[in-house]
């Protein structure tokens, strides 16, 4: 894009210009057309890389005539009962979960997590002054769009390492929490790995319920871990899973990111009032999709499959990188968040990562806001997806390590 010597010259655009801002365009702004220092590897974005499972291929090749018909937005009746049955063996809920009324089919996560923030503005009541939609920081992106969409004011809750890669429950005011109409929450956390507890999921459902707001918790990582397997906020919501909604996916869980199917669960008062909105305003998930959605949670093989080639990449990464940039083995996901603070901060880190050892990584400060007070809680962090093979991660780490020390 071309620029006059004046635009050149003028000073960087004020942190709110930056909302609504992919992190993915604004690395390519970053690295511009500098060349690799070395046969490059992406490690930005965490899309798996593992193989696909045997059986999509024949699944979608039974039900490809299933491609002339338009399917009902909330999904088939079979995908619900798949999706409830997979979170009935997989957490342990106060009740089942009711495949009729109390989950609906997503085109992934993503959409999902965006139209909740929409709908949220309108489910909630009596709010006090302009609506707001709390979310940690760092965030997924949807998060933050969802609540602009929703005219509601985002607010950003520092997740750092002194509240655990969390957001502070007890630092929230009854000014925020009289306004809220939803609050977003990633566990395992997308870009630190960190779990919320027992104690915190249900703290945070007593405040969802005694103020009016929809919990949004984001479990798309939980199938990714390599000791203890993490909570669903529907294990500990209360028997209604009253206030509470949960986002699944498949592309974290089964290696399927171009598939774009998904499901939420949970408040049927919610969903009900959900649905209606997505069913004037989101494509349907086509029906050959949905059977290899129904056979993929149907079946746990090729997950732990999965699951064991990222506890060998795990391994490697504690071998490789130590004690080094504050690293530590998450609890969950693919993800690693490195301290590059002492090196010269996160984009120049990521610069030098790319030009002398052709590592294509993400600048923390990119996932993240500026708080009122102009910290950022993700400045001075790098984020490293390990989705591509051992052998490659390997490769990667040994790079990182012999470039910046």
């Amino acid at each position: 894009m071309y620029m006059t010597p004046a635009e050149r010259q003028s000073p960087p655009p004020p942190r709110r210009a930056l909302a609504m801002r992919s992190p993915f365009v604004r690395l390519r702004e970053l690295l511009g057309d500098k060349p690799p220092g070395r046969p490059a590897i992406s490690l930005a974005v965490g899309e798996p890389q593992h193989g696909v499972p045997s059986f999509v291929g024949p699944v979608l090749g039974a039900s490809i005539d299933e491609f002339g018909k338009y399917p009902m937005n909330k999904g088939l009746d079979e995908f619900c009962e798949a999706a409830a049955a997979w979170l009935g063996r997989r957490f342990a809920l106060p009740r089942p979960v009711d495949p009729a009324t109390e989950v609906l089919i997503l085109n992934g996560s993503r959409e999902g997590l965006f139209l909740a923030g929409i709908a949220a503005e309108h489910w909630a009541n009596g709010r006090s002054g302009r609506p707001a939609i709390l979310m940690p920081n760092p965030f997924y992106g949807a998060y933050e769009a969802g609540a602009v969409a929703a005219h509601a004011e985002p607010v950003f809750l520092p997740a750092t390492a002194r509240t655990g890669f969390l957001p502070d429950l007890d630092s929230l005011s009854d000014d925020v929490l009289s306004r809220a109409v939803a609050f977003y929450l990633a566990s395992p956390a997308n870009p630190q790995g960190s779990v919320a507890s027992p104690d915190y999921f249900a703290r945070l459902a007593a405040l969802a319920r005694k103020h009016g707001f929809i919990v949004f918790s984001d479990e798309c990582y939980s199938e990714i871990y390599t000791k203890a397997p993490p909570a669903s906020m529907l294990e500990h919501s209360g028997r209604d899973f009253e206030n509470v909604i949960v986002f699944q996916s498949l592309s974290k869980r089964s290696n399927l990111p171009g598939l774009r199917v998904g499901f939420v669960a949970g408040d049927r008062k919610f969903l009900a009032r959900f649905l209606e909105l997505r069913n004037v305003s989101s494509p349907q998930v086509p029906l050959p999709a949905q059977r290899v959605a129904i056979a993929a949670y149907n079946d746990e093989t090729h997950v732990e499959e999965s699951r064991a080639l990222y506890i060998q990449k795990f391994d490697v990464a504690d071998q490789i990188l130590g004690n080094r940039y504050g690293y530590r083995r998450p609890a969950g996901g693919f993800l690693l968040w490195l301290d590059v603070s002492a090196y010269g901060g996160d984009e120049a880190v990521t610069l030098r990562l790319w030009t002398e050892a052709g590592l294509r990584v993400i600048p923390g400060s990119y996932l993240a806001r500026e708080q009122d007070d102009g910290f950022n809680p993700g400045a001075g962090y790098i984020r490293i997806a390990i989705v591509q093979d051992r052998d490659t991660t390997a490769e990667a780490l040994h790079r990182l390590v012999a470039t910046l020390g």
